[in-house]
């Protein structure tokens, strides 16, 4: 007798069977936690009515990944993710979305951001993390040292802080206005991300590569000089920094010509023995390769952004004293060699490889 797949074989008095109903086998979730407002999504093990319960029921150690699906939503939090391999999975970019409104001037700077992340192995795909601060509304006046003013109106979407390291991001948006991303620590890979802000909205001291990603330059309403896409604070012995490989930059429609830099060089200040100052070892890193570039990007390239000595004087720190280049740039933004402006040549450019940046690792 041939076998019976899938359905239950009942043995009665008389010697004969009888075939019941099949039974399919249930698929095991998908996800070890879903956010939703339903009580029930079949789809995960257990579901939650907020990020911040989901979290709180991942373990605290550990190598498997623990998967949250965000369903579709405007989940309004603020997330410290410190516990390793936190896999967010929204259902796109335009349904799932997690925001916060906080700023410098209202908390301290390690408080601002919508998600913080001190753990490694965080994933996010398919989803935008935010922060929705009013920037426009509360524009810090500008200074004689920089145009876009001093400070107070920072207010970060995501913050990869120490701890941190692996992250994989994909299919993401990442939505601000000035310090949108703070890449602090660690290695971090954007694939496929939508990343908009208007001043030093890509930043930090950790390796960050980006690839096919779209950074889009926002309007500081009323202002003439709009801003600059990164801000490298990278150590003089870190060979990579903040990497954009066949990126587009873009703007918004009313964004004049000749108004956004391609960044700056960020000398963060550090406490010494002998006091506060900038980081003489800060000697930022970022390269635009293959990238096209809308003309919105001055044609001088790079910026220069005050630092403070060991002595208490504010003085400037020259792009050209940094390591900021280009290769192969493309679109009506694209500039011509200069001593601020320098170009890698295709020797240069080949060691810009994933693999190579991220130290052997990869998530794909």
């Amino acid at each position: 007798m041939p076998m019976l797949r899938d359905r239950r074989m009942i043995l009665l008095a008389g010697g004969g069977l009888m075939i019941a109903a099949s039974t399919p086998a249930q698929a095991a979730p998908s996800f070890d936690a879903a956010v939703s407002t339903k009580a029930h999504d079949a789809r995960a093990r257990k579901t939650y009515p907020s990020l911040a319960a989901a979290l709180a029921a991942a373990p605290t150690t550990g190598e498997k990944a623990f998967r949250i699906l965000v369903t579709a939503g405007t989940w309004r939090e603020q997330l410290l993710i410190d516990k390793p391999n936190i896999h967010l999975e929204g259902e796109g970019q335009a349904a799932s979305i997690v925001v916060f409104n906080q700023h410098a001037a209202a908390r301290r700077s390690g408080e601002i951001a919508t998600v913080t992340v001190t753990a490694p192995g965080f994933e996010a795909r398919r989803l935008t993390i935010a922060n929705d601060f009013d920037y426009p509304g509360n524009m810090p006046a500008e200074v004689p040292y920089d145009r876009t003013g001093a400070s107070g109106a920072q207010a970060l979407a995501l913050r990869l802080s120490h701890g941190s390291d692996k992250a994989w991001l994909d299919e993401v948006a990442l939505t601000g206005w000035q310090d949108t991303l703070y890449a602090e620590a660690g290695r971090s890979l954007y694939t496929n991300c939508f990343i908009s802000g208007c001043v030093d909205f890509i930043y930090g001291a950790g390796v960050a590569v980006f690839e096919h990603c779209e950074i889009r330059s926002r309007t500081r309403p009323g202002k003439d000089f709009h801003g600059f896409i990164a801000a490298p604070n990278t150590n003089r012995h870190q060979r990579f920094g903040l990497v954009f490989l066949d990126c587009r930059l873009t703007r918004d429609a009313d964004m004049p010509d000749h108004t956004m830099a391609l960044g700056r060089p960020w000398r963060a200040s550090k406490t010494f023995a002998d006091g506060r100052y900038g980081d003489p070892d800060a000697v930022g890193h970022a390269a635009f390769i293959r990238c096209w570039m809308d003309r919105h990007i001055v044609p001088q390239g790079w910026y220069p952004m005050h630092y403070n000595l060991r002595d208490g004087r504010r003085t400037m720190y020259q792009p050209e004293d940094a390591r900021l280049f280009e290769y192969s740039s493309k679109g009506p933004g694209a500039g011509r060699a200069s001593k601020v402006r320098r170009m890698l040549s295709p020797k240069e450019a080949s060691a810009y490889r994933p693999a190579l940046m991220l130290g052997g690792w990869s998530p794909r």
